[in-house]
């Protein structure tokens, strides 16, 4: 329900999936042979995507524009991230990208006046429907970060519910620098990091590294980058490997009680707990738990 509401927020109608990659392709069906959106064959929709194990690995795929997120890249990102949502199938979702840059934010080509008001609206709208749709996701996403994030590139690392980056990484917000201000990438700094970090950050434009990212909260660790892949699936593997119902409910919780009073916030908490236990897999677990086995989960 909360992805169709996010959706709803900037009237956006379902879309049909698309799906084509230079991976095999998925036994689920990422693509709509019928579709009449279907790109042509000389335009590669600009990310890829795998699923193995409950696992979806999204990559931006497009390294020779540093991962920009065009129009095209966010609609392709969106359709990735929404395919099949409420499958029992899908564990966990990662993001990743090719290329020395994770993402640069906005293509800046398409913020010209030559595109107009209308298309500059459509780009920030379906920018921050994404966003939206990562936290409202029912499954944690995982953004696993090797080289520059910045601008809208940042603002997409700050949006995912787990972060690990490679030593070489580094994360910044320099729209100032060019005269249109991280405005968009701030709401989700600004909800990572601590205040004047997150303003520090907007109004010089400075790149921080991976190490004053993770001290700040931005990410949730820093990794050598040839250990960057294998810590990222080791969290997905755990993650996967637990109830998805459980997880879902934990996740939703968790962002509905952060902006609430501390009162408030414990009374949602409370009776997630009590939801919880309502579920399936909470008595499984339980009874697991008493009787020194391992739990059998609904899915």
């Amino acid at each position: 329900m909360a992805l169709v509401a996010g959706r709803q927020a900037f009237g956006v109608q379902r879309t049909s999936w698309l799906w084509r990659s230079r991976w095999a392709p998925l036994s689920t069906g990422f693509c709509s042979p019928g579709s009449a959106t279907a790109q042509p064959e000389s335009e590669p929709r600009p990310t890829s995507t795998q699923q193995h194990d409950g696992i979806r690995n999204i990559v931006l795929s497009n390294p020779k524009k540093r991962n920009a997120l065009s129009l095209a890249m966010l609609k392709s990102l969106r359709s990735d991230i929404l395919h099949e949502a409420e499958s029992k199938d899908l564990k966990v979702i990662i993001i990743a990208a090719e290329g020395p840059v994770f993402s640069s934010g906005h293509d800046l080509k398409e913020l010209t006046d030559a595109q107009g008001r209308d298309y500059h609206t459509e780009v920030f709208q379906t920018c921050s429907e994404v966003m939206m749709l990562i936290r409202n996701h029912p499954v944690p996403i995982i953004a696993m970060v090797n080289g520059l994030a910045t601008a809208a590139g940042c603002q997409l690392v700050a949006s995912c519910d787990i972060a690990v980056a490679s030593d070489k990484s580094s994360f910044a917000t320099p729209g100032v620098n060019v005269g249109l201000f991280c405005s968009t990438p701030a709401v989700a700094l600004g909800r990572a990091v601590p205040r004047k970090v997150a303003l520090e950050m907007l109004l010089t434009g400075e790149p921080i590294s991976a190490q004053e990212a993770v001290r700040h909260g931005l990410i949730s660790k820093v990794v050598p980058e040839e250990q960057l892949e294998e810590e990222t699936m080791r969290i997905a593997k755990k993650i996967a490997s637990l109830s998805r119902p459980v997880v879902a409910l934990g996740k939703a919780t968790f962002y509905k009680q952060l902006p609430q009073d501390l009162r408030t916030a414990y009374y949602l908490a409370s009776q997630a707990m009590v939801d919880n236990l309502a579920l399936h897999d909470g008595q499984e677990g339980i009874e697991a738990f008493i009787q020194k086995r391992k739990p059998t989960w609904s899915h």
